[in-house]
């Protein structure tokens, strides 16, 4: 019996010794290291230093007597690049994919200001409907180098459409309120 015992305190011993050892993959407790897709720190990112390409700003009030504002505007090219699919995730040096000689062309298709009316958490505004369309055109390499050397170059078209709709407030329609409004919200 007792060497029994004696095998069973030596297993305990060697279980605890291992999993103090470092071989217990869970022994970091909260600092286990866990895998993380590469994909997920580049959506990370964008996501936070892009934050404002889909916020809506809010603009100072239209005012009586000046001519409404236009859509001048035009999305920028990074804007238009980011909101272009994503190229697919090739393996370096065997089969990869660019994109070359990007020319972007910027056409405002809708130009117009809606009635006032109530928005949640902004009150009485106009809705500025801006929309554009981008044309990119880009030449799309393809390079691959195994099992032999191949570098493949067609010219592409791709179409985007951004919509840069903004606030107006409405305040009334008297000029004082609209000019005291301005103000505080240009700060001149």
């Amino acid at each position: 019996m007792s060497w029994i015992r004696r095998k069973l305190w030596l297993f305990v011993l060697a279980f605890l010794a291992g999993g103090a050892g470092g071989c217990n993959p869970l022994a970091l407790g909260l600092f286990t290291p866990v895998p993380v897709q590469p994909w997920v720190a580049e959506r990370l990112e964008q996501k936070l230093n892009h934050k404002n390409d889909g916020r809506v700003p809010i603009m100072p009030p239209i005012r009586d007597g000046v001519p409404p504002p236009i859509c001048e505007d035009a999305p920028s090219d990074g804007e238009v690049l980011r909101a272009m699919p994503r190229m697919p995730r090739g393996v370096p040096y065997v089969y990869e994919t660019f994109r070359d000689d990007i020319v972007i062309v910027k056409n405002r298709l809708v130009d117009k200001i809606d009635p006032p009316r109530t928005f949640p958490l902004v009150g009485q505004a106009q809705l500025h409907h801006c929309h554009w369309e981008c044309v990119i055109y880009y030449t799309e390499t393809v390079q691959s180098d195994q099992p032999f050397p191949v570098y493949i170059k067609k010219p592409r078209v791709q179409v985007i459409y951004i919509d840069k709709d903004h606030l107006h407030l409405y305040v009334g329609p008297n000029p004082e309120t609209q000019r005291q409004i301005t103000q505080d919200l240009t700060r001149y």
